[in-house]
Formats: C-alpha cells, sequence, structure tokens
C-alpha cells in the first residue's frame, strides 16, 4: 500500500496538444477509431469491428447511467449570473425519488461564481408543460467541498425531472472549452442510457450503436447493464505531487441480483465497458467482504473507501465475494443492491473481475490514467505513444481502446 500511496502523479503526464482534444463527436459513434492493445503488441482498427477482436460466450459489461442537465444559471438582479450544478441528491436521497419529487427537493451542489451569492434567493421564470413555473434556489449550509441547495417550484404536478428538463442545461466536460449546443443531448447519451443520475457520460459506451450492439449479441456475447452515476469528481485534477494526498469522490452504484448471478455464472471474469464499470465490477469484490463480514449491515453502510483494496489482507475468493452478496440480498429480499464506492485504483491494484477493457483516451495526470496503468502493468506510455502518433482523437469525445493485458 505504502508503494501505491507514494506514487508519484508527475510520472504519468504526457503532451497532449489541444487540437488532438475532439471537441466534436463524428457523425456516426461506431466509425471512431479502435486502438487494440493485446499482450503487448498495439494496433489499430475501427470500432465497429470491436466484436471481431472478443470471443463467444464472454461476458460484457455496461453502465447504463444517463447524464441530467445538472447545470442551472440564476442571474441576479444585478445582472450576475451564478451557475448552479447539482452533483448529488439530498432530500429526498435516493435518486429516482429525487427526480420524482414535486414542489421542492435539495441536492448538494458546487457553485460558480459564489463570491456574487452573499445570501438570498435566486430566482429564475420559464413554461413547463404549458405553465408558468417559478424556479427559486435557496443556499443552505456547505457540505464538504459543495452546498445544499433548496429547490422550490411549489406545483404538485410538476416533478424535478420536468424542472431539469426546461431550466437545466446538459454539463459537458470544461475541457471542451466550448458551450453546450442542442445535439449534445443526443450525442452524449450512450444508446443504452436508462437510469437519470450522471453529470457525466461514461464516454466509453458513446462509441456504441444498435448495429454493434446486435453484433456483440450475433457473436454469442453475454450482455449485462449495471449503473454507476458519474460524479463531477471525475473531472478533479490531482494536485498532490503523491496520490496519497488526492481525495477521491463518492460514487453511488446499483447493481441487479441478476447481475451478479450473471457474474457466477461467467467465473467472476468480465469485459468492462469504460472505467466507470471498471471501478463497480472492483468495488463489488470489496462488498462482498462487508457482507460476508457483517450480514446485517445496512445498505447505507456499504461503502468501499479509498484505500480499502491497499489495506489488509484479501483472501475470500472473488466467486465467494459475489455469492456473499447473493446470500446478503436473498436475506433482506432484495433485487438490487445500493452501494458507494470511493475506491482508487492505482498501479499495485490487483484486478479481481476486469480481464479486457474498453475505454478512450485519459488527461494527462489523471486517476483514470492510473487505473488503465495498473490494468496493462505499466505500459501505459506505449498506448498512448501510438495514439498520438497515429492521429487519435482524445477524451470524451474522441475515439476507443480495447485493452487485453
Amino acid at each position: 500500500m505504502e508503494d501505491t500511496k507514494h506514487i508519484k502523479i508527475s510520472d504519468f503526464n504526457y503532451d497532449l496538444p489541444d487540437e488532438r482534444i475532439a471537441k466534436f463527436p463524428l457523425t456516426e459513434r461506431d466509425h471512431s477509431k479502435l486502438l487494440l492493445y493485446r499482450h503487448g503488441e498495439v494496433s489499430e482498427d475501427v470500432f465497429y469491428n470491436l466484436p471481431d477482436y472478443l470471443d463467444a460466450r464472454e461476458l460484457m459489461v455496461f453502465n447504463n447511467t444517463k447524464v441530467i442537465q445538472a447545470r442551472l444559471r440564476f442571474h441576479k438582479q444585478t445582472g450576475a449570473l451564478i451557475e448552479v450544478f447539482c452533483l448529488e441528491p439530498l432530500e429526498p436521497v435516493d435518486y429516482a425519488m429525487n427526480f420524482q419529487q414535486t414542489g421542492g427537493c435539495s441536492w448538494l451542489c458546487m457553485i460558480g461564481n459564489l463570491k456574487k451569492w452573499k445570501g438570498g434567493t435566486l430566482r429564475q421564470e420559464a413554461e413547463v408543460k404549458g405553465k408558468q413555473v417559478t424556479l427559486t434556489a435557496i443556499r443552505k449550509e456547505v457540505r464538504g467541498t459543495g452546498h445544499r441547495i433548496d429547490f422550490w417550484w411549489g406545483d404538485d404536478e410538476l416533478t424535478f425531472a420536468d424542472i431539469l428538463e426546461v431550466f437545466g442545461e446538459l454539463p459537458i466536460p470544461p475541457y471542451l472549452n466550448r458551450a453546450t449546443v442542442e445535439n449534445d443531448k443526443v450525442t452524449y447519451q450512450t444508446v443504452y442510457s436508462k437510469i437519470k443520475g450522471s453529470v457525466a457520460a461514461p464516454t466509453a459506451g458513446l462509441h456504441f450503436t444498435d448495429r454493434v450492439l446486435k453484433a456483440l449479441d450475433e457473436k454469442g456475447i453475454d450482455r449485462e447493464e449495471l449503473t454507476l452515476h458519474v460524479g463531477a469528481g471525475t473531472f478533479k485534477p490531482v494536485k498532490s505531487e503523491e496520490i496519497a494526498g488526492h481525495e477521491m469522490h463518492t460514487e453511488w452504484i446499483s447493481v441487479r441480483r441478476s447481475t451478479f448471478e450473471k457474474l457466477l455464472k461467467h467465473n467472476c471474469k468480465a469485459i468492462a465497458v469504460g472505467t466507470t464499470s471498471v471501478r463497480t465490477l472492483e468495488s463489488l469484490y470489496y462488498l462482498g467482504e462487508i457482507v460476508s463480514r457483517n450480514p446485517e449491515a445496512e445498505q447505507e453502510d456499504l461503502h468501499v473507501n479509498q484505500w480499502t483494496p491497499y489495506e489488509g489482507t484479501h483472501t475470500m475468493s472473488t466467486q465467494a465475494a459475489i455469492q456473499s452478496i447473493i446470500d446478503y440480498m436473498d436475506c433482506h429480499q432484495l433485487e438490487a443492491l445500493h452501494a458507494s464506492t470511493r475506491i482508487i485504483i492505482a498501479p499495485g491494484y490487483e484486478y479481481r473481475m476486469v480481464k479486457k477493457m474498453v475505454t478512450n483516451f485519459h488527461q494527462p495526470q489523471s486517476t483514470l490514467l492510473l487505473l488503465v496503468s495498473a490494468f496493462v502493468h505499466g505500459d501505459w506510455q506505449k498506448i498512448y505513444h501510438f495514439a498520438l502518433s497515429h492521429e487519435f482523437r482524445f477524451l470524451s469525445y474522441g475515439d476507443s481502446s480495447l485493452l487485453i493485458p
């Protein structure tokens, strides 16, 4: 663990010219380039040929989270623009319940231009489903790096989902350095997105089309979905010299009982689509440890801490950990497991479930680059050198890779 904590983030730097960052997506999602890293060898193809490089009867796991229109803009009477960025629900704390809430609700938010909002109520008016609505926001106590914001619109027929649909704006990544355009509402969602809650897309999934999914089915590849709501912390740069000083953000996960059954059927080995699926799958092992030790644990106590994988000994088999979760769910009559994770995956980490990974190209000195390095046993520079020298497009709207260590 100490070796991992002392990793210097400067060792994970590379030169990323601005022109290599894809500002907009390709017209056809599955025409992006696909870098192939197979047992140390690097080559390239086109994404729609991805199924050709996978084996029949493998299990592929997707994150079906849906990006919400989390950015709200308010103008004070002085003309000052205050930006309120919804991070996670507080009252009700459950995502689905919060989006169905009528009249009012509370969220943990980040505030842009906070110095101009000393206090008082922010207001904005718009028409929602044929009704003229006034949305108000009141800033309450500070919560960690955010603020509790109470939203009120006073209508018992309009839900918060309805409100965000009109008042909110889709939050594309800050490094794109451009305003959100109407088309982002489609292109910045995966074709299989279902469960609202993310403030950033699980971007490895953006390349998939119905055509590619059909080809996977025809190849005999098993597909399964889980949910991790991507937080704004995914863009949080590592500012400490060593990663010990970096604080990972909490993300909320939901996994159906049938998914655990499917994992067992596949000997707990999976192809993960995106780093969010990776973080979820790898967190399940440690959640299994928790419920095997404490079968009476409340769901809100099911949390994987940042350094859990590197502390103590973890001798339980992956199959036993997953079976422990199934037993726990049966005991508590749960159809889905709801938990949270702050796991950091960095060199020194032992992968338990993910055997192959589909992922985009990540920012220099980011925790996602650490995750990739841990997966390819430190060989990330070969991959990124190839991508840079072969005109690959980088970051959220960029090209893809299939990594097989």
